[in-house]
């Protein structure tokens, strides 16, 4: 008996332990893309990599480093906070790992991990080819010099390092460039170094210290010289590839690598190429106070400058943007620089700003706006700049976000402009936010600042000091900004290349500086060629996400004063079709301190904006179906279009414009919804529904053709209630949707409307009883009017069909069996009362 129960006391800690290493990998292995066959697949193929990124807290400055690098790349990601004893989060879904890489910020956390997650984060990663990158930062109760657990790795911290290097046999280096040596000491005193004889790891950034007495902890035996900040797992110890930070990510460098470890670890995955494009514009070339502006020796120097960078840069050319009414403004010097820029205006590019750098958005009429783009062009022409480039840029970005319809169709008319670019989509800050759009068929890109400003002039008077702009260019800020975006477009002034010409030092330094520390290949591109390649790597910008502009003082201070977002609506009905949501419409509308919007000359009481081809059109064309407020005596507007609901991209589109709106979805039973549409498209003459019943077209199987497969898609689709509501759940909270029961619409309406003037938050209650009047020859409710009539919906509303077969009923009741019962669920989660349908529904079938 002793025997045996210590035989089943061992059996029962390894089952509850992880087994040794060594036990669950093999000894060796390649390295990873020798043997990405070996393992089983992230799931890519659905969606784009995710990385796992565990973080400390939300507010941890590691953390949200890491999240902006993730960020400024377009790279998905999820956050958690790193597990202690807790549970993992889901590692995978349908024999597929949800993660391609895994990214701690404190590598002691995943050091430390219990056994039972620490087991299965590690059998994952072996199991999926998914990597680890960890962050080692030392605090004042980190050890000196300890052994890290788990690992053939020691770490010495508490270090004051010098003079680093890259070790150029690293397998991860791929932007990097090895064999340069940033000479000089390393920020701070709290640096760790690994130090292992396994040949598993392969440094890949080495330092020195500061002092020969700063390693006497390091115990005895030969100290070499050189020592690993940054090291590489290459997975020979236990199958798994990791980078390990012996620092955070303060260090510029640390930046540069953690993109490399991030391409190295997915396969190249999550990876930009090594071509970077540099587009460099010179606004108000012109424009400027005296003594600020290009004299004949500043002309010169850019000239000599833009040759120099040319070889360095093919095609490397400055893009000049003119107004033409302040030529000749300066002194007889300065005037003399602008008569030498256009002596050699072919050796530049050019683009044209307004005449009188005037705002556009100030000018709500487009022949204004023309009117004095002709000038422009008129001058241009006089002089021999060229006036193909397709190029313009507002003054102050004015016009071009939020989008001036007028400024887009004058520049079209006079100058044939397919390309802008701006700082404000979405917004200015943070810049990495920024993103393009295609708006009236002119491609919009993003821009981004270089540190020069108008009033930077001088190099000493340089913001912070001249070691601020140094740090920008050398692995700071403006480095950065080239590390992570293929494609930058730089905005400066024509201040910035007279005087201390700040402009030609930062652009200089700056290619120096990337070819020096980087294999990146930059280039330069005319702004057409640079949209058209900008729209290839990003295909999924084409279409904008228009904000609502009052929320960003920055594009309140750019939109047109004539426009107010008081024209835009307090809440939505958004369907879905067929289920009462014309007759609440018009319920609504009888409301007093209810407006709705404007009838659409096509789709009649639906504006259709966040669901098609509409949204296009921008919001200018949005607010023009609803009333300036002076001329209503409510701000409780409104818009119905019944096929928001289901329509993927609507949410989110209504959630960027309307984020404080209301929410009202109608919904019945969706076996008689179904049904409906089918008679409604049988009404309107649809082929499909005329030449087939019902049953064959809800039951038609994948073989069917494409135009019965449609409408049997518009009969079913909708009906996933949990589905769409679950989406634009994702973008409101619960508290702005309200549930219409679409059954008890029908039969009492007052008693509903009542319940939607409390969610609402109208006052006085109008009473609805009293408004409305039921229709016995209709079957419906209808307004009251005067002597007690019926004004009724018309007569496409309120069709009498015949009762649906038996045999679909039960068909559709199967169909939407699971998808009433994810309703049912999301309802008791959200707090809503059920509809009287869907209790119904549950009794009938015995569901609960």
């Amino acid at each position: 008996y002793p025997l045996l129960s210590l035989l089943l006391i061992v059996l029962f800690l390894l089952s509850c332990s992880p087994l040794p290493l060594l036990l669950r990998a093999p000894l060796f292995l390649p390295p990873r893309q020798s043997r990405l066959h070996q393992v089983k697949t992230v799931d890519n193929s659905r969606t784009e990599p995710v990385v796992l990124v565990f973080v400390e807290s939300i507010y941890s400055q590691l953390g949200q480093e890491i999240v902006a690098i993730l960020e400024s790349s377009r790279f998905h990601y999820r956050t958690e906070i790193a597990p202690g004893k807790g549970d993992m989060p889901t590692l995978t879904e349908r024999n597929r790992g949800r993660y391609t890489l895994i990214i701690y910020e404190n590598v002691l956390k995943y050091v430390n991990l219990d056994a039972w997650n620490r087991d299965l984060l590690d059998k994952y990663c072996a199991e999926y080819g998914v990597g680890v990158i960890g962050f080692f930062k030392a605090n004042e109760n980190s050890l000196l010099s300890a052994q890290l657990k788990g690992f053939p790795l020691f770490l010495h911290s508490h270090l004051g390092l010098r003079d680093y290097r890259i070790n150029p046999n690293a397998p991860l280096l791929y932007i990097t460039r090895p064999n340069q040596v940033e000479q000089g000491p390393l920020p701070g005193d709290d640096w760790t170094i690994f130090q292992s004889n396994h040949s598993t790891y392969e440094p890949v950034l080495l330092a020195s210290t500061k002092s020969s007495e700063a390693l006497a902890h390091l115990g005895s035996g030969p100290l070499r010289a050189l020592h690993a900040t940054v090291i590489q797992d290459l997975g020979l110890h236990d199958g798994i590839q990791r980078v390990l930070f012996g620092n955070n990510l303060n260090y510029w460098l640390h930046k540069l690598v953690f993109v490399d470890a991030i391409a190295y670890l997915t396969g190249k995955r999550l990876c930009l190429s090594l071509e970077r494009h540099i587009l460099v514009d010179v606004d108000d070339i012109f424009v400027g106070k005296e003594g600020t502006r290009m004299k004949v020796s500043d002309v010169e120097a850019l000239l000599s400058t833009q040759n120099k960078l040319r070889a360095l840069v093919p095609n490397f050319t400055f893009n000049l943007g003119f107004s033409g009414k302040f030529y000749h403004t300066g002194t007889d010097e300065e005037d003399r620089g602008d008569d030498m820029l256009l002596q050699h205006r072919k050796d530049f590019w050019w683009f044209p700003h307004m005449w009188s750098h005037m705002q556009p958005h100030l000018f709500h009429n487009v022949s204004v706006l023309a009117e004095q783009m002709r000038l422009n062009k008129l001058f241009a022409q006089e002089h021999g700049i060229p006036t193909d480039m397709g190029y313009a840029v507002a003054p102050h970005h004015s016009g071009v976000y939020p989008v001036h319809s007028q400024l887009y169709e004058a520049w079209k008319s006079v100058w044939g402009i397919k390309v802008t670019s701006t700082e404000e989509y979405p917004h200015l800050r943070p810049a990495r936010y920024r993103r393009g759009f295609i708006h009236s068929g002119i491609q919009v890109l993003p821009r981004q600042t270089c540190g020069l400003f108008t009033h930077t002039i001088f190099y000493n008077e340089y913001p912070g000091g001249s070691k601020e702009l140094d740090k920008s260019i050398r692995g700071g800020e403006l480095f950065l900004t080239v590390l992570l975006n293929p494609i930058s477009i730089f905005m400066t002034h024509l201040s910035n290349y007279g005087n201390d010409r700040l402009g030609l030092y930062t652009f200089e330094s700056l290619v120096k500086f990337v070819q020096c520390w980087t294999n990146l290949k930059l280039q330069t591109l005319p702004p057409i060629q640079l949209a058209e390649k900008y729209f290839q790597i990003f295909p999924e910008e084409r279409d904008p996400l228009w904000q609502n502009p009052c929320h960003d003082k920055r594009h309140k201070d750019i939109w047109s004063k004539e426009k107010t977002c008081d024209r835009l609506p307090k809440f939505l009905v958004i369907g879905p079709q067929k289920t009462g949501t014309t007759a609440l419409h018009s319920f609504l509308s009888l409301h007093p301190a209810i407006t709705s919007s404007f009838p659409s000359p096509i789709t009649f009481e639906e504006i259709q904006f966040f669901s098609g081809p509409n949204y296009d059109n921008g919001i200018d064309w949005y607010m023009d179906f609803f009333p300036f407020p002076s001329n209503v005596s409510t701000d409780f507007m409104f818009e119905k279009s019944a096929n928001y609901f289901d329509t993927e991209v609507a949410p989110k589109r209504a959630a960027a414009l309307l984020p404080r709106a209301k929410i009202l979805a109608v919904l019945i039973n969706p076996s008689d919804r179904a049904y409906s549409w089918y008679q409604h498209q049988r009404a309107h003459q649809d082929p499909a529904a005329l030449n087939n019943s019902f049953h064959a077209v809800v039951t038609a199987g994948p073989s069917a053709p494409r135009d019965l497969l449609t409408l049997q898609r518009r009969c079913l689709k909708p009906g996933a209630y949990a589905t769409h509501l679950e989406r634009w759940l994702q973008h409101y909270q619960p508290s702005q949707l309200h549930i219409v029961d679409g059954a008890l619409l029908r039969s009492n309406p007052a008693l509903v409307m009542d319940g939607i003037q409390r969610f609402l938050g109208i006052t006085p209650i109008f009473n609805y009883t009293q408004a409305l009047t039921y229709d016995d020859s209709k079957g419906f409710w209808c307004q009251r009017v005067e002597g007690g009539r019926a004004k009724c919906l018309g007569k496409s509303k309120g069709r009498k069909y015949p009762e649906m077969s038996p045999e679909s009923r039960a068909f559709l009741a199967e169909h939407f069996r699971e998808h009433n019962m994810e309703l049912l669920r999301l309802l008791n989660r959200l707090g809503q009362p059920l509809p009287s349908w869907l209790r119904h529904e549950l009794q009938s079938t015995s569901w609960s």
